[in-house]
């Protein structure tokens, strides 16, 4: 038993293609990339719904040292928009100033995700929000604590009852408010953005034949699917580690060291990669999927080795660059006091 999902476009492999002013043309006759257009809006959940106030309040708590133990540490600590809100370390350090077991993982694009951390233990990212302050090895901080603290803040008490009408100051609310502001937290349009709508002068034509390397004979496609590159299933990749990841949520012998499959937006701000921070380029990336994995019993069926020549692989780095955009700078909120 495994929790692989189907794969969208993997399942029309490309038949014909054309790297240039012409279209890339799946099995199933539509241009492959249709598959990659990005969503005119993001997903609010009708349990809590987009509010302007509760997204500023969300960004106050997401930047507020107050929601550790020792008020040293916030949510932006790990999470730092300067990296593509990762912390470009291999591994997270939390409260003792203790090194973690796992890289941090982006928040970008969680408006759109299924289930949430590297072994999908939060359902949803109102809880995916709790977890992190409460965990003894993060932020550490006891959620009792919490509560008398921020509604010892005239500025906190005033803005949750604004927010939250009758309910005030709440784990749930506190949840909903960062859930809320994590949700508008997208990459914005890339180069590669702009080919997809046309442009054919986009990328380059290295950048075009990674494109096709990575929708066939490299199988990126098989896990990094869509606009935001990922399929937010749980695969077994071949690292090296002894992290047994999903199976330590749901022990099934078959998602022994599977993780969740990364998106790849803004990907060349977010080094080092994978669940345990071990590869430190995009090149060491590509060197891994192409015959640097483990084999073992676990191992996704999707990793074959892959008989990459340099000049693929350089061209797959390529495109993977052209995922990269400028987004707005984040400036720090003012907090209550």
């Amino acid at each position: 038993m495994s929790e692989k999902k189907s794969f969208g476009i993997k399942a029309a492999m490309v038949i014909a293609l054309t790297t240039g002013a012409s279209t890339l043309i799946t099995a199933d006759g539509h241009d492959m990339r249709d598959a990659y257009k990005r969503p005119a809006e993001i997903p609010f959940p009708d349990e809590n719904p987009y509010v302007e106030d509760k997204a500023d309040l969300g960004k106050q708590l997401f930047f507020d040292p107050r929601l550790s133990r020792e008020n040293n540490l916030t949510c932006g600590s790990c999470h730092n928009p300067s990296f593509a809100w990762e912390d470009a370390q291999a591994t997270s350090v939390g409260t003792p100033m203790s090194r973690l077991g796992r890289h941090t993982p982006t928040v970008l694009n969680l408006a759109w995700g299924e289930i949430y951390f590297w072994d999908g233990r939060a359902e949803t990212l109102e809880e995916q929000a709790l977890g992190p302050i409460q965990a003894g090895g993060e932020m550490a901080q006891d959620m009792d604590q919490l509560i008398d603290e921020l509604k010892a803040v005239p500025g906190y008490v005033e803005r949750f009852e604004d927010v939250f009408p009758g309910e005030g100051v709440t784990p749930e609310n506190i949840g909903k408010a960062i859930a809320t502001y994590e949700r508008t937290i997208v990459s914005a349009q890339a180069p590669f953005d702009e080919w997809v709508n046309g442009d054919e002068d986009a990328i380059s034509d290295a950048a075009k034949r990674g494109f096709e390397l990575f929708n066939t004979k490299a199988k990126c496609v098989a896990c990094h699917e869509g606009w935001n590159f990922t399929d937010w299933g749980f695969h077994d990749i071949g690292l090296g580690d002894n992290d047994e990841g999903r199976f330590e949520v749901l022990e099934i012998d078959a998602l022994k060291h599977s993780f969740k499959t990364p998106g790849l937006r803004n990907i060349v701000e977010r080094a080092p990669y994978m669940h345990d921070g071990s590869l430190k380029t995009l090149e060491e990336v590509v060197d891994h999927y192409n015959d640097g994995f483990t084999d073992r019993p676990s191992l996704s069926t999707e990793m074959v080795k892959l008989g990459l020549n340099a000049d693929e692989k350089s061209d797959l780095v390529a495109f993977m660059k052209t995922l990269s955009s400028d987004d707005p700078a984040v400036s720090l909120p003012k907090l209550p006091n």
